[in-house]
């Protein structure tokens, strides 16, 4: 897996940074065909392939590579990014699938009276309590599957945000993950171009 496979969206709660808003990522995403692997990352495919189809949220969506390989698996999909360039060329991508495509800033954004068998969270990096947001939008026995840069990619990996209140150890994602029931939590390595990036990968389950 290559560098491209990497979905970094930053951001410092409150006021964005410049450089790190939605105009910065329509930009980037016009200076090229193609920013990010059509892909699925090889981590989100390994965990979330063996799951049954139901409702699925796509919190920043990019462009649209994990909505749209779900959608081909049959779930019923909503993804979510501010970037209009990046959600125009996951509905241009997605072809004879179905996603529901929304343009809104996943701080703020709240799902219309919807539960979701399983929230995605790939390389979404936010100052925060992302995962603590995320719970109640859960069905019954419904999953959040959360992969980010780890804390310590900082020192001992390559990649990803410089700035250490967007990146994410262990325990700070079990805390958050609440009353959920944790399957998986630990760093996972991911080997790039440029070395081993060291990434942190929770899976937890509403009851």
């Amino acid at each position: 897996m290559t560098a491209a496979d990497e979905h970094d969206r930053l951001g410092h709660g409150g006021e964005r940074q410049p450089g790190h808003d939605a105009a910065h990522w329509d930009e980037r995403y016009r200076a090229t065909d193609r920013l990010w692997s059509a892909e699925p990352a090889a981590i989100v495919a390994e965990v979330v392939g063996p799951m049954a189809p139901g409702r699925a949220l796509d919190l920043g969506a990019g462009e649209g590579r994990h909505a749209a390989w779900l959608a081909g698996r049959g779930w019923q999909v909503t993804a979510v990014d501010f970037s209009a360039v990046g959600i125009d060329r996951g509905r241009a991508m997605s072809g004879d699938v179905s996603v529901d495509w929304i343009v809104a800033d996943v701080r703020t954004w709240e799902p219309p009276d919807t539960v979701f068998d399983l929230v995605l969270v790939s390389f979404l990096h936010l100052a925060g309590d992302v995962v603590g947001r995320l719970r109640g939008w859960l069905a019954p026995g419904g999953s959040v599957v959360f992969v980010g840069h780890a804390a310590r990619n900082l020192i001992d990996g390559v990649g990803g945000p410089r700035d250490p209140a967007l990146l994410y150890d262990t325990e700070q994602l079990r805390e958050a993950a609440g009353d959920l029931e944790i399957e998986q939590l630990g760093e996972v390595i991911r080997p790039t171009d440029a070395g081993d990036a060291i990434d942190v990968l929770l899976v937890a389950r509403r009851h």
